[in-house]
């Protein structure tokens, strides 16, 4: 008798805040239709109430309702909350967001109404295998963290230093980045418990550094690490607004960072009242020269040129773990929809080339099957 086994699609940001909302699955439904579990990353949050913090960093009022759609519409089943937005617009809009996504049917992760509630798992049981998805995160602003009695997501907090790595004045320091150590138990206990009631744990993480290429923070391997000791089986991350490194860690795949998925955003608009500057084209370049990225007029995403690179996570999942792990590699159209590119294209090629190249750090061997992906350690 064959094994049994469900596919995992797993993406990363989601978020878009220009309508219409129905066209930016249209490329990407039927493929994720195929899957068991259908994982993203929510961005935003979809509510008419709450206050700013005025320490957000964002002027966007929370999205209205309807404009969730497009969540529903791809079919995604469990949604994580554990992002530096959860709490831009304190508690109401996060509850909010969650009661409507639950409404939907869909199981949300990394936020709650307590610090309890947002760190318990998503349980999805399909084809008598339970998988467990939990959500954490690390690029947290202060006052986000739910509490014992209050809303918020789940943290996974990062202290960071500045060590001097030369005598010369004006040599950049080395930055190191330690995971809190509360927070890190808090992580693994959370692993180890719903490994208890589910046959398989998948941990989402927003994390990392935003914009730069290629560049992991110190932190991220040893949260990696931690989580696959404690009985995780699969690490989807993202934050980055771009693709980062696919690392193996003792035979078990992470993905450092999904990049965008289905994302609009008025970051330009945002650039040019910073900059004090009526043109975009200097305000974009100098966010250019800040990131090291490149701009390009026409880019369908303002954080640089390779935000238009995204990927969907793929797991084979049976009772015994992630059978099999791979990824489809997916380039942002001009507008903004997200389309899965096939072997014997040659975007598909530079597609593989390029995350070859994002991992070369990392512990990896890329075998292209089909029009799929196949990681697996070296």
């Amino acid at each position: 008798m064959a094994e049994k086994s469900v596919v995992l699609f797993g993406v990363g940001d989601v978020g878009p805040i220009h309508e219409p909302m129905d066209i930016y699955g249209a490329h990407v439904r039927s493929t994720l239709a195929t899957g068991d579990i259908r994982f993203a990353q929510c961005e935003r949050l979809y509510s008419d109430r709450g206050a700013l913090q005025v320490h957000s960093g964002v002027h966007e009022r929370p999205l209205k309702a309807h404009m969730a759609s497009v969540f529903s519409d791809c079919g995604f089943n469990v949604i994580s909350l554990a992002s530096n937005h959860g709490m831009d617009w304190g508690p109401d809009a996060l509850m909010d967001t969650i009661e409507l996504f639950r409404k939907h049917g869909m199981q949300t992760v990394g936020g709650g109404a307590n610090i309890k509630e947002a760190r318990q798992p998503a349980i999805v049981d399909s084809n008598g295998i339970k998988v467990a998805v939990l959500a954490y995160c690390s690029v947290i602003k202060e006052g986000y963290a739910a509490g014992a009695n209050t809303p918020g997501v789940a943290p996974l907090r990062i202290h960071t230093y500045y060590e001097p790595i030369e005598y010369q004045a004006g040599v950049p320091p080395r930055v190191v980045t330690v995971p809190y150590e509360e927070d890190l138990a808090a992580m693994v206990n959370d692993i180890k418990e719903a490994k208890k009631i589910a046959d398989v744990v998948v941990v989402s993480l927003h994390w990392g550094i935003h914009f730069i290429p290629r560049l992991i923070a110190e932190y991220q391997p040893i949260v990696a690490k931690a989580a696959y000791a404690a009985g995780a089986a699969l690490i989807l991350g993202h934050h980055a607004h771009a693709p980062k490194a696919i690392g193996v860690h003792g035979g078990k795949v992470c993905f450092y960072s999904l990049s965008n998925f289905i994302m609009t955003s008025r970051l330009t608009e945002r650039l040019m009242a910073k900059e004090n500057t009526t043109s975009a084209h200097e305000a974009l370049a100098k966010f250019a020269k800040r990131y090291g990225v490149k701009v390009l007029p026409g880019d369908p995403l303002p954080y640089g040129t390779d935000s238009a690179r995204s990927l969907i996570a793929k797991a084979v999942i049976t009772r015994e773990g992630v059978k099999q792990a791979s990824f489809l590699p997916v380039l942002i159209d001009k507008q903004c929809r997200p389309e899965i590119l096939k072997h014997g294209d040659a975007r598909f090629d530079d597609a593989v080339k390029f995350m070859d190249w994002l991992s070369e750090d990392f512990d990896h061997q890329f075998t292209v099957h089909g029009d799929e992906v196949l990681i697996s350690g070296k």
